[in-house]
């Protein structure tokens, strides 16, 4: 039975499906970590109205060969974690490419699942959480069902083309500029993993509690096996949305 909100109207049920690559990436260009829990909540969480009918997030692996063997670990460990906590997670293994890189593109199978999943779920609400202008037509395939279709990006990295085609769009800057990045030794972050990472709040951001960092071996659509880190910088909030 649907539950319903306190005017007595029926609750909007969402599903929620994320291109983990491209909003990693995202995140990352704007020097920020990405709390998986708090941005489940911001998008269909209780306060949000709406009833949460599954959060799908996409991930590519790194190749089942030894060169890559540390970065994959390190990624199962990750996808281990979301699972852990509640997400249904689909896994794609990549393929070997140039320059020490490597592609694993779930772009495929995220728009075949949207479908059979909003037909077999029958979903009020489907959030896409991608700038990819690729899935445009995606979008546009499921607003001639009847479908909302909301997409969820960082506003500058979010295509036009895909901006046009969502009934919605929810630029995911302001959940970002209430985490503060830290280096991993301040938040005692264990070093390896996808645990989450304690992080001072300033003043004002009295809802926000952790960061979790998207794993350093992540980026979109090709990756690097240099398996050098980088030193994550200080994040001084920026003023206005990106």
């Amino acid at each position: 039975m649907r539950k319903r909100n306190h005017e007595g109207a029926a609750r909007p049920r969402v599903l929620v499906l994320v291109d983990e690559s491209n909003v990693s990436s995202s995140v990352r260009t704007v020097g920020r970590g990405l709390d998986w829990l708090k941005l489940r909540d911001f998008l269909a969480g209780p306060n949000t109205g709406r009833d949460l009918i599954e959060m799908v997030v996409y991930a590519g692996l790194p190749p089942a060969i030894p060169a890559w063997q540390d970065e994959r670990d390190k990624k199962n460990k990750f996808v281990q974690w979301l699972r852990s906590n509640g997400f249904m997670v689909v896994t794609k293994d990549g393929a070997p490419a140039e320059e020490g890189r490597y592609k694993a593109n779930v772009d495929v199978m995220m728009a075949i699942d949207a479908l059979e999943l909003s037909i077999e779920m029958r979903p009020d609400v489907v959030i896409l959480v991608t700038g990819d202008a690729d899935f445009a037509y995606l979008a546009i395939k499921l607003r001639r069902h009847g479908i909302r279709v909301e997409v969820a990006s960082v506003a500058a990295n979010l295509g036009n083309i895909l901006r046009s085609a969502a009934n919605a769009v929810i630029d995911l800057a302001s959940l970002f500029r209430t985490f503060e990045m830290i280096n991993a030794r301040e938040a005692g972050r264990p070093p390896d993993g996808g645990q989450a990472a304690r992080s001072p709040v300033r003043a004002g951001d009295a809802q926000v509690t952790k960061v979790q960092d998207a794993p350093a071996s992540v980026s979109h659509r090709t990756q690097s096996a240099s398996g050098g880190r980088r030193r994550r910088p200080r994040f001084r909030p920026v003023a206005g949305s990106q």
